[in-house]
């Protein structure tokens, strides 16, 4: 990988961190609103607020730094399979507005675990990418 696709690449993990760097914010500050609003769509409640805030800085960490960013990828797509089946489960609303809200959150959901999926895939592949403190910890070959 050149110096400038390691640039680019830097960038777009940036960006794909971004978002869940500002959830997290969220979800730590407002702990007792997310652990609420979990109500019994978790089994434990307590996970939605401060734990997924510190969930999503180590794997944002993991992402931007490098270091073993595999396994970075990987506890996103934990967090957003169940965010998205549990959470926005749009098929259950007969409400069109709460239909379209959750049914455009569950598709975001979907997407940002495409992006991670493609991460993870990457990093295994590769093995060490430019501007990574380390490599990856899986080795699928």
């Amino acid at each position: 990988m050149s110096t400038l696709v390691g640039v680019i690449f830097l960038v777009g993990r940036i960006l794909f961190a971004a978002m869940f760097a500002f959830a997290a914010r969220g979800h730590i500050t407002n702990h007792a609103r997310f652990v609420q609003g979990s109500g019994s769509k978790l089994p434990i409640p307590y996970l939605a607020g401060w734990p997924t805030g510190v969930l999503f800085i180590v794997a944002d960490a993991s992402i931007i730094a490098g270091i073993w960013p595999d396994i970075g990828a990987l506890l996103l797509m934990a967090f957003l399979i169940p965010a998205a089946l549990l959470f926005h489960p749009y098929w259950t609303f007969t409400e069109a507005t709460a239909r379209r809200t959750h049914e455009g959150s569950f598709y975001r959901d979907v997407s940002l675990l495409g992006a991670a999926l493609a991460f993870f895939a990457l990093f295994v592949s590769i093995g060490h990418v430019p501007f990574a403190a380390t490599g990856a910890l899986i080795n699928l070959h």
